[in-house]
């Protein structure tokens, strides 16, 4: 732009000296007297349309100026070939046209200047003409881009929302007709993946609870054997008759069920009980997880349960191994009804109280309550006790498989809370572990809808 107002400028300064020449009628009428000159209309018109931005001389072959402006007087040109520079004057730079012409008044050199260079306007030219509609363009083509982008990229994000969205037990196909063509590849391979993890997860499913399931038949076999022995030796004629065996170092006949349980002893007998229960207690417990982490539960239908009859049923249960702890069961029911699955919700409220009254030390007090929250929006399940507790730095883990708070001397495996955890997530629940009420103990609240 700044070389096209350049040459615009200096063609225009080349076709007005040739008019400036003709201008020159006649001799001054001595040597040193300036030529007789007339204005072409042109010329007149080009100093008068740039006053103050333009100028003008005539000087003799010396670089005398003879009519016009004295500061164009320079060194006149050596050839009949225009000269064009730029020179400044009073804080104008002007751009001057130098030529030797023969005029009427001889042969002379005309100057012409013109101050209102557009090149100095380059700058201010070049951002209102260039830069701006170039910025406008950019802003534009960033706005276009933008959207061109997000619309070739909108099956992808649609993709990505539905698979972010999907639950942790989903794995079922995505549809891959219904997914536009271009991501096709990628739902296919998406679906290969879930089919490969459903595989696995549902042959470790299967694989514990059959274990589980062939391990329940032997084990209640057993245990019932070693229970009638566990009577047998707790009662106080085989006590006696134990004391008398190692008194007089004698060895029983094992006759029957109670005179062999009288040799083995009461303590090795009650440990091999307390065993056996643990053992029939984890075999029934992996059952239990096996059932609640089963993926088709999302697509079982669900019920509406009776919270508060649940509690009664669950009191009714508890109430023998609460009493032969001395531990004061009670119960806090309001009349709640949530929807879920009953034989899952049964399962958990079981396992917290079966740790509860495991936990809590003789004479202590278990409660069972089920209400709507303060501010009546969501609905309640919870066990509390003043027992030991549960540290705020295990609160998290106890929720984990197989873990137990260190130094812990109930019996247990470590799979209630967990088991109890997992329903909560069928039902899209939070468990919450904190403490009783002073501080004391631990409160166990499955909090629905949260």
């Amino acid at each position: 732009m700044a070389d096209s107002a350049a040459l615009q400028q200096d063609r225009k300064l080349l076709q007005l000296v040739p008019l400036l020449a003709d201008s020159v009628v006649a001799k001054g009428k001595t040597p040193d007297s300036p030529p007789v000159l007339l204005k072409a209309p042109a010329v007149e018109e080009f100093l008068k349309g740039r006053a103050g931005f333009s100028a003008f001389a005539i000087a003799d072959l010396d670089g005398r100026v003879l009519v016009g402006d004295a500061w164009l007087s320079t060194v006149p040109p050596t050839t009949r070939e225009p000269e064009f520079f730029s020179e400044e004057e009073g804080g104008v730079t002007y751009r001057i046209v130098s030529q030797r012409v023969q005029t009427a008044g001889g042969e002379l050199v005309v100057r012409l200047a013109d101050g209102s260079d557009p090149r100095q306007q380059w700058v201010r030219l070049v951002l209102l003409k260039v830069l701006l509609p170039n910025l406008v363009l950019m802003l534009v083509v960033v706005f276009v881009v933008n959207w061109a982008v997000k619309r070739a990229l909108r099956p992808l994000l649609a993709l990505k929302d539905a698979v972010e969205h999907r639950s942790p037990r989903d794995l079922s196909a995505i549809d891959v007709q219904a997914s536009p063509e271009e991501v096709r590849p990628l739902v296919q391979s998406l679906n290969r993946l879930f089919d490969l993890v459903n595989t696995q997860a549902e042959s470790q499913r299967r694989f514990v609870a059959d274990a589980a399931h062939q391990l329940r038949t032997p084990l209640a076999g057993l245990q019932a054997q070693v229970e009638a022995w566990a009577q047998a030796v707790n009662t106080p004629a085989a006590a006696a008759a134990w004391r008398e065996k190692y008194a007089m170092n004698t060895p029983l006949a094992p006759v029957d069920n109670a005179s062999l349980a009288i040799n083995i002893g009461a303590p090795q007998i009650n440990r091999l009980r307390d065993a056996v229960r643990r053992t029939s207690q984890l075999a029934n417990q992996l059952l239990a997880l096996s059932r609640a982490d089963a993926r088709n539960l999302d697509a079982q239908p669900l019920h509406r349960v009776d919270l508060k009859e649940l509690c009664e049923t669950l009191l009714e249960v508890h109430l023998d191994a609460a009493m032969a702890k001395r531990i004061d069961l009670g119960l806090d029911a309001q009349a709640v009804h949530v929807t879920g699955h009953e034989w899952l919700l049964r399962e958990l409220a079981c396992n917290l109280l079966d740790n509860a009254l495991k936990y809590t030390p003789e004479g202590g007090t278990v409660t069972l309550r089920c209400a709507w929250t303060v501010d009546d929006k969501a609905p309640y399940l919870e066990v509390e006790d003043d027992g030991p507790g549960v540290p705020v730095a295990e609160r998290r883990r106890v929720l984990e498989r197989f873990y137990r708070v260190p130094g812990t001397s109930a019996e247990g495996n470590g799979l209630g809370l967990a088991i109890a955890d997992e329903i909560a997530r069928v039902h899209r629940s939070q468990l919450v572990v904190g403490s009783g009420l002073g501080g004391r103990g631990t409160r166990i609240t499955l909090l629905f809808g949260a």
